[in-house]
């Protein structure tokens, strides 16, 4: 007897929705996930569970690459899908929509940029740690330049679906550069300062990508330092 596979593009009875693994190319989750299964089961999960974070990744960095070069509202979830190497499905699956994919590769990004502020300012204070802050930056600008991109058009942007989730992390990476601030002028009301100095030195490494790629890490850096020298 022929059997018929379900259509995942299908409505009715019997449709793959497209939420569901089978809908997307995505490997279904292991039997018995949910419990011990011994030593095998536990293998299975982690593979399943790394699978699942690379394809996470790749749509990610599919979005990112994407949105930076024609914006938010002109790439489609068919476009993610497309750049990805996935079936749009898939998107709906590891996310739900394109906005928690965006909202995902911004609170990504700007974790992983408070993690390198964290270690660049260790052991540091005042004048010191902020230029080793403006530095590290500089270096993440350089090193996810579409990144960057998105960073600038969000970071201070009110009114987004993920406008509070992105606005604690951005507390807390300017957080870093008023900290530095504060140790130079204790008592100080440094918040403006600090998100200045943030600001200035984001849009120096976009000015530098865009612009004028012919100059050296070094010349940049130097310009925003004598920009806030007097901080």
């Amino acid at each position: 007897m022929t059997t018929t596979e379900a259509d995942p593009t299908a409505d009715g009875p019997g449709a793959v929705g497209p939420h569901e693994p089978g809908a997307t190319g995505e490997p279904a989750e292991p039997s018995g996930a949910t419990t011990s299964g011994g030593p095998n089961g536990t293998r299975r999960e982690q593979a399943f569970a790394a699978r699942r974070a690379g394809t996470r990744q790749q749509i990610i960095d599919a979005a990112v690459s994407l949105i930076a070069d024609q914006g938010f509202t002109a790439t489609s979830v068919e476009d993610i899908a497309a750049a990805a190497g996935v079936a749009k499905g898939s998107v709906y699956y590891n996310f739900g929509s394109k906005s928690d994919v965006f909202e995902a590769a911004l609170t990504g990004g700007l974790e992983r940029l408070t993690l390198t502020l964290s270690e660049a300012r260790a052991g540091l204070r005042g004048k010191e740690a902020l230029a080793a802050l403006i530095a590290s930056l500089l270096e993440q600008i350089s090193a996810h330049p579409d990144f960057a991109k998105l960073l600038a058009a969000e970071v201070f942007r009110v009114g987004r679906e993920w406008q509070e989730t992105v606005g604690h992390i951005r507390a807390r990476v300017i957080e870093f550069y008023a900290a530095a601030l504060r140790e130079e002028r204790p008592g100080a009301d440094v918040s403006l300062l600090a998100a200045s100095v943030f600001g200035a030195t984001l849009v120096a490494g976009l000015e530098w990508l865009v612009f004028q790629p012919e100059r050296e890490f070094d010349e940049v850096l130097a310009a925003v330092l004598e920009l806030v020298t007097d901080l």
